[in-house]
């Protein structure tokens, strides 16, 4: 071995334990903080579960790449159907999980209403995401990977849904009367009995009025073995998934693969043998696909138990009884949903710091009404998505892809316009990627595929449009260089 060659090595050597020890080093930092937590009150070991599984939700979407902007783009840009299987293992897997959760009697999920405004905010959510290059859980754990373009991506949606659920002015008279009428017969509380700015109007006087429901309550089998096994599992998850699935292989993947095998007349077998093939195409994707489904439902199992075990219903309850008040809802509560969600705790960070720069955003429904505005240190869904972000920094820097990325002005650009989309979008639709379709079709609601309609419109309108923007933009910079 000549010099250059023993000195390419031991660089390649010093540079890879230095990210093992940076990676150590922040599951220390976790670890630690989680100690003093324990230290200052036992309770707060139901904040902690939210911590470490948002890291190890946070090491699988790095490892794997996961992330359903590049689902949907990798379809229509360039018909890659690789990450959109990864995606369905996922539901099928988290589906398998939450029905023995369900049985168990230890599940935290609450059905979505079902509306039209789940249609038209995933479809701006899915157009937004194009631009950023990540969904709600992908821009998180890119910026664990030190993207700061998906820093700005979390900011613009963090603020975006703050501003849009506590805002007033002219277009509060855009909407319906039949809003303001059936919003004004709402039994309000006296802090709330005047709805003001056009979310309040739409939340209580339409959303309120609409129905959330699974498919065995739909079927009259709510709450039997039958209905969580049948209906939820299988008719609403498992068929959905193996019927995208069989699509997926038909339209992006069979072509090629019996080109590869030489299969002219392919039997059943073989089309199986290819179905297989396309799933385990990718093997670091696959493995997070199944990692992230049984985390999930684990996730909720521990949460629920964790719930019987100290009484309560909401995380509030355990905040009030540790003597923390500060930023609670009227009802004494905070967000906590019990299993793995993103973005409305990413608007409460943005409401958080609106109301320390004196812009109250307690008067709304959103924030003072059900999810409140706790302190950052206290807010356990928050400490998911933080989790996310230290989990996916440990993958990437055990894995040597940890590396800080400036963002250009133009990517800089899109990332906000793109987040701030994609925060109005989430808040119409109730929820993104992860609250209103992940959780929701793996237990049963069926207005998760609704929303996976919404956002793949948006999301192929969004690959056409920008599409057009490159080219454009692409066509004037050689115009400019005179080419």
């Amino acid at each position: 071995m000549n010099v250059a060659s023993t000195s390419i090595a031991t660089e390649t050597h010093w540079l890879l334990r230095k990210s093992s020890v940076q990676a150590m080093g922040v599951f220390l930092f976790v670890a630690l903080g989680s100690l003093w937590a324990l230290a200052q009150d036992t309770r707060f070991a139901y904040l902690l579960v939210y911590v470490w599984f948002g890291l190890a939700y946070g090491a699988l979407l790095q490892y794997g790449r996961f992330c359903m902007a590049s689902a949907v783009r990798d379809l229509f840009a360039v018909k890659v159907p690789r990450m959109a299987v990864g995606v369905m293992i996922a539901v099928a897997l988290y589906a398998v999980v939450a029905a023995v959760v369900s049985l168990a009697g230890f599940s935290t999920f609450h059905p979505n209403a079902m509306g039209w405004h789940i249609v038209i905010g995933a479809a701006i959510f899915g157009f937004g995401i194009v631009f950023t290059g990540g969904c709600a859980s992908g821009s998180l754990y890119k910026a664990g990977e030190g993207n700061m373009n998906s820093m700005l991506v979390i900011l613009a949606i963090s603020f975006s849904q703050a501003i849009v659920v506590s805002a007033s002015g002219w277009w509060d008279a855009l909407v319906p009367q039949s809003w303001l009428d059936a919003a004004a017969a709402q039994d309000m509380p006296a802090e709330l009995t005047i709805t003001q700015g056009w979310f309040d109007i739409f939340t209580a006087g339409y959303i309120w009025g609409l129905k959330g429901t699974t498919m065995a309550e739909v079927l009259g089998m709510a709450e039997t073995a039958r209905g969580i096994i049948l209906a939820n599992t299988l008719l609403t998850a498992i068929l959905p998934v193996m019927i995208i699935l069989v699509a997926l292989y038909v339209l992006y993947y069979r072509k090629g693969y019996l080109r590869r095998s030489g299969k002219a007349s392919p039997s059943l077998r073989d089309e199986l043998a290819g179905m297989w093939a396309m799933c385990t195409s990718s093997k670091n994707t696959a493995l997070a696909g199944i990692g992230l489904g049984i985390l999930a439902g684990l996730h909720m199992y521990v949460t629920g138990a964790l719930r019987e075990h100290y009484g309560i219903f909401n995380f509030g309850e355990l905040l009030v009884a540790m003597g923390y008040t500060s930023g609670l809802s009227i009802q004494d509560t905070v967000f906590d949903p019990g299993y793995w969600y993103i973005t409305t705790q990413e608007a409460q960070w943005g409401g958080w710091i609106m109301q320390k720069l004196g812009i109250d955003s307690m008067d709304s429904i959103f924030f003072g009404l059900d999810n409140g505005l706790p302190n950052p240190l206290l807010n356990a869904p928050g400490f998911m998505s933080i989790g996310i972000i230290l989990g996916a920094a440990i993958m990437a820097l055990s894995r040597r892809e940890f590396k800080w990325k400036l963002p250009s002005w133009e990517t800089a650009f899109f990332a906000i316009v793109g987040g701030t989309l994609m925060g109005i979008g989430a808040r119409l639709a109730m929820g993104c990627n992860i609250g209103a379709f992940f959780a929701t079709v793996t237990n049963g609601d069926p207005s998760g595929w609704v929303f996976l309609i919404g956002m793949t419109i948006g999301a192929y309108i969004g690959v056409k449009v920008f599409t057009w923007w490159m080219d454009w933009s692409t066509a004037r910079k050689g115009s400019e260089c005179g080419l």
